[in-house]
């Protein structure tokens, strides 16, 4: 971990839902079911692992991340570069400056272009201190949010 962490702008627990939701997101696969008038239950349930046109997992993941501001956005883009090893965390200013690059209007599409998002954010969210454990176990019950080791 870095001498100094950086302040995020992002919520921890924030980057945690875009990352379970990117987890949802990079799961799917295009709709590939030839029997899809068959019986779900006959099918293990497989259907469920495909986009459908009514599904919502992209839609939930471009919500979330259209409504983050400006630094928000740019703390999101640096913390998957971090988690993909473009970047180190003593290199946190020169990688929320590069992110600057993407573009506000093509954050959401830039991210979800990653195949491995939920990794990358998971990664640097980890070298931050954060831990997906202390979040989930957060949401299944009281507390405070993702804390710090």
């Amino acid at each position: 971990m870095a001498d100094l962490a950086p302040a995020l702008s992002l919520d921890p627990d924030t980057a945690f839902f875009i990352l379970l939701k990117a987890r949802e997101f990079d799961a799917k696969e295009e709709a590939t079911d030839p029997g899809e008038g068959s019986n779900p239950s006959d099918d293990k349930e497989v259907d469920i692992l495909q986009f459908q046109p009514d599904d919502a997992a992209e839609e939930e993941i471009a919500s979330a991340i259209e409504a983050l501001n400006e630094d928000q956005k740019l703390d999101l883009i640096a913390l998957a570069w971090i988690g993909r090893g473009d970047f180190s965390l003593d290199e946190w200013a020169q990688a929320r400056d590069s992110a600057r690059e993407v573009g506000l209007t093509e954050v959401c599409r830039y991210l979800l272009g990653m195949p491995t998002l939920s990794d990358y954010l998971q990664e640097a969210l980890s070298q931050l201190g954060y831990t997906l454990d202390d979040y989930l176990g957060d949401e299944l019950g009281p507390g405070v949010g993702a804390q710090r080791e």
